[in-house]
């Protein structure tokens, strides 16, 4: 059995990219494997944000999770702020990460450029996510393509570390799941759908009503032509919509498109798909957030499991570098 580890970051609310592309997921790997899931509500402090709505939108996540399917009984699920080992073991890390390599990270440079003010956090928060990880002895980290190239480093502090120490810390190895849909944005399907974007036309929400999604769907972007196929290059909008009512329904984007020869009617078929896997997440959602004395008590629970896993690993590391035992 490996052990796993995925973050959701609450820089907004849970989208459908989020769900189609990851949380599904999740939810098979909580029972084929020893299964960390956790909110990287730290990360979401590397860029503006506001204190209230922060702690809304780590609310919504954490719930999102277990609506999904994420059983608290199957899973580690807890807050990444609750357990201080992250932030400790970070510090170990940035001291063992130079500053040429976290300059090269592809996404500092693509959300700093431009910015007035960048803060050190967005320049070394890879560090922390390398942190989250190492603390479990993770074996296996999910990830998208974009994300790859944090594990990379997150593998390399690992064995610069180890190098210097001794045999303390796990090197893990990325996965991309390949059934993992790629979700663009109704409005402008060549990019990825984001609940950061400036317009949240092109965006379902995991909460969106089902009139909403049906609205968002109905004035989603086509292609020029009347053929339906799916072919990113040249039909993007229409392929995001058969890669999106493929996912929804369990089948491939290629299959999916012999059925409908009008945009419209694919349309339709991809709102009421998506209305159809949505609903009872939301239903739970619902439920979930009707008990807050009870969602505080499974993460605390998660919180506890997963300190217990971490402290060893952080005293391990403590240990290896000459810090003396807690006082």
């Amino acid at each position: 059995m490996a052990t796993v580890l995925s973050g959701l970051q609450p820089t907004g609310p849970v989208t459908l990219g989020n769900y189609l592309g990851a949380l599904r997921h999740w939810v098979d790997e909580q029972d084929q494997d020893q299964a960390y899931f956790l909110v990287v509500d730290l990360h979401a402090l590397t860029v503006a944000f506001e204190p209230g709505r922060l702690r809304a939108l780590v609310t919504e996540s954490a719930l999102c999770m277990m609506a999904a399917g994420l059983d608290p009984e199957r899973c580690t699920l807890f807050l990444q702020s609750d357990v201080a080992e992250h932030t400790e073991l970070a510090w170990l890390l940035e001291c063992t990460a130079s500053f040429g390599e976290l300059s090269r990270m592809t996404q500092f440079k693509d959300k700093s450029a431009g910015q007035e003010f960048v803060s050190a956090g967005l320049f070394t928060y890879p560090v922390l996510m390398a942190a989250d990880i190492l603390l479990y002895d993770v074996d296996q980290v999910p990830v998208g393509e974009d994300q790859r190239q944090h594990v990379e480093l997150t593998r390399n502090l690992a064995v610069r570390f180890n190098s210097r120490y001794g045999d303390v810390l796990t090197v893990p190895e990325a996965t991309v799941p390949k059934v993992a849909a790629r979700v663009k944005d109704l409005q402008e399907p060549t990019r990825k759908m984001s609940a950061s974007a400036a317009s949240m036309a092109g965006t379902i929400l995991l909460l969106d009503p089902p009139e909403v999604i049906e609205r968002k769907v109905k004035r989603a972007v086509t292609d020029t032509g009347t053929e339906v196929r799916f072919d990113p290059q040249a039909k993007p909008g229409v392929s995001n919509l058969l890669t999106i009512l493929a996912a929804a329904t369990g089948t491939e984007p290629e299959a999916v498109a012999k059925d409908y020869s009008r945009y419209g009617d694919l349309k339709k078929a991809t709102a009421e798909a998506l209305i159809a896997v949505l609903e009872p997440i939301q239903a739970r959602y619902r439920e979930l957030a009707a008990d807050p004395a009870a969602t505080d008590a499974i993460l605390a629970k998660g919180a506890d499991k997963a300190r217990s896993v971490a402290s060893v690993t952080l005293a391990r590391a403590r240990d290896a570098v000459g810090l003396l035992p807690r006082h």
